[in-house]
């Protein structure tokens, strides 16, 4: 056990010096949105705030979406000196589906992805291995989705990112056809069904958290956890990708209200939706032995651990429950093990997790101008 407590700030994440960034981006990106009006394109003004941008071309919408991996890259580093696997691979897929989970919440299906890895110098790309493990789980990635990789940008930032580091990042591109497919919660109401889809670990947020308490741990990444594995090996996992479950909703004729990507601040996303509901959780996923680790030796509490971590549930999905057992059914089609976990109930903003008997308020998540 890690000596003493070890919160998310302490890692050099705080989201509420983060997020009015965020809020201020909004405020100033509004007022472009008339800017495509003389190509005959409009933005769906609600899309602001949700997890990728929609502009509306005529007899379809375009959804797209810029996000990055984060730190992970650097467990890699690490914990191949203790394995000798490079893990790119891997990584490959967490930062294409940092994007693809995003853009699918507003119901795009993915169509193209670009690459942008950014190196702390020209010397990164002398290791073939580790080129050509990136090169090949990207692509591996792409195709389990059916997407494309349309190409993308390889900077050497000597001075900028750090010598010997990448910083990985991915734009999607994604089409909503029929119209009618789109997906911004306009219909979401009491009495629907919250479902959690299974994450299949630490996913790519609250990985700062995870290195600082490599930092302070005696073996670090080499540190056994309770399925036998290694730290660093467990923290690796490869995030899920749910485009393929999306569609195969959409396919079977689901009448998906809402979607959320449960990533920074943890199951406060839940409540991502602006109305005012109350989202009720009666039952919890098991949360993976990587993230029981973490909690366990950080000595975080349920509230901060749910508060920032995934715990188990990567995705949620909003449907009417007349629609429950189709999503179940899909769910378990598509390799992914799903739960009907709640209900959303008129009432104030917030989340609250009867099985844990913690409460997230709503001012908890302010992420809209």
């Amino acid at each position: 056990m890690s000596q003493s407590k070890l919160t998310y700030e302490q890692s050099g994440v705080d989201y509420a010096k983060i997020d009015p960034l965020k809020v201020l981006a909004q405020q100033a990106a509004m007022a472009t949105g008339r800017n495509t009006a003389s190509a005959g394109v409009t933005e769906v003004v609600a899309s602001r705030g949700e997890s990728a941008y929609v502009m509306d071309v005529g007899d379809f919408y375009i959804a797209c979406i810029t996000e990055c991996l984060g730190t992970k890259a650097l467990v890699a580093d690490a914990t191949r000196e203790i394995t000798g696997k490079t893990y790119y691979d891997y990584i490959a897929q967490d930062t294409i589906a940092t994007a693809v989970n995003d853009l699918i919440t507003v119901g795009a299906r993915p169509l193209s992805i670009h690459a942008y890895w950014a190196t702390g110098g020209s010397d990164w790309f002398d290791d073939k291995q580790r080129m050509q493990d990136l090169v090949d789980g990207w692509k591996r990635a792409c195709d389990s989705i059916g997407v494309a990789w349309g190409g993308g940008e390889t900077p050497s930032l000597s001075g900028v990112v750090e010598a010997g580091a990448i910083d990985l990042g991915a734009s999607c591109t994604g089409i909503i056809r029929p119209k009618e497919r789109l997906t911004m919660g306009y219909d979401l109401k009491a009495g629907d069904a919250i479902i959690l889809l299974e994450s299949s670990g630490i996913h790519a947020n609250g990985v700062s958290l995870a290195r600082k308490l490599a930092e302070r741990l005696p073996d670090g990444y080499g540190a056994s956890i309770s399925d036998g594995r290694l730290y660093g090996e467990a923290l690796l996992d490869p995030t899920i990708l749910y485009a393929t479950l999306t569609e195969a909703l959409f396919e079977a004729g689901v009448s998906v209200r809402y979607i959320a990507n449960i990533t920074g601040h943890g199951w406060r996303k839940i409540m991502r939706h602006p109305g005012s509901f109350t989202y009720r959780i009666t039952d919890i996923p098991p949360v993976p032995p990587v993230l029981e680790f973490i909690v366990e030796q950080t000595r975080q509490d349920s509230h901060e651990a749910y508060g920032s971590l995934n715990m188990g549930a990567g995705f949620a999905l909003f449907v009417p429950q007349e629609d429950v057992d189709t999503v179940l059914a899909c769910s378990a089609q598509n390799g992914i093990q799903a739960y009907h976990a709640g209900v959303v109930e008129d009432g104030p903003r917030q989340v609250v997790v009867d099985p844990l008997d913690i409460v997230f308020g709503g001012d908890s998540l302010d992420l809209r101008a």
